[in-house]
């Protein structure tokens, strides 16, 4: 019997626990490098790397610096925004706002000059891009083997079981967790048994 989506480990909400793991370094210095960088950088890495999620956690440590943060995003289902919901963004950002910016390298080459233009009258600019160049890189999110692992079992608890399986999703979908993750909500869905894991 195929296991009901409100009970499977991977679901959405249970996924979206997991928060950005820095391997590198910590976050005080990772927000020494971006007052060093004047508030204005970009988080560059592939696909499924963790970029989304490190910006939305840059969001509180930003607040305890005294900012306050303003979101836009688009993605390759929304590639531009609507008519005039630039302008009713700028219009409304504060001069103690940083922008947060997720999938900037979206935004044409125009019309990413006019918005960075605009955007000097905020307190700062952070991105994600897929490469860097945009603005200077403030981190190279990456992934491992093991941070998959990892978060397999921060999903399921020690018992996870799963041998070798995350290490082979790693390869499968070459360092993307978000679908290897994916393929475990399918796995789950299909095979395991229906019963309340949260």
């Amino acid at each position: 019997m195929p296991m009901k989506a409100r009970n499977n480990p991977f679901r959405t909400e249970r996924v979206l626990t997991v928060r950005y793991r820095l391997l590198d370094g910590t976050w005080d210095v990772l927000m020494e490098r971006l007052a060093a960088r004047d508030y204005r950088a970009a988080v560059v890495g592939p696909d499924g790397s963790g970029k989304t999620t490190l910006l939305e956690d840059l969001e509180p440590r930003l607040a305890e610096c005294g900012f306050g943060t303003k979101w836009l995003r688009l993605c390759d289902e929304r590639r531009t925004f609507p008519r005039g919901a630039l302008a009713r963004f700028f219009d409304e950002l504060g001069r103690g706002d940083v922008i947060l910016f997720d999938g900037a390298d979206l935004m044409g080459r125009l019309a990413w000059s006019r918005f960075r233009r605009r955007a000097r009258a905020a307190a700062g600019l952070v991105i994600t891009s897929h490469r860097p160049g945009r603005m200077p890189t403030l981190i190279e999110c990456r992934t491992t083997p093991e941070l998959l692992e990892d978060i397999v079992v921060h999903i399921l608890g020690d018992g996870a079981g799963l041998g070798e399986l995350p290490h082979r999703l790693f390869e499968k979908h070459r360092g993307n967790l978000r679908d290897a993750l994916r393929e475990l909500y399918d796995m789950y869905s299909a095979t395991a048994p229906a019963t309340d894991t949260s």
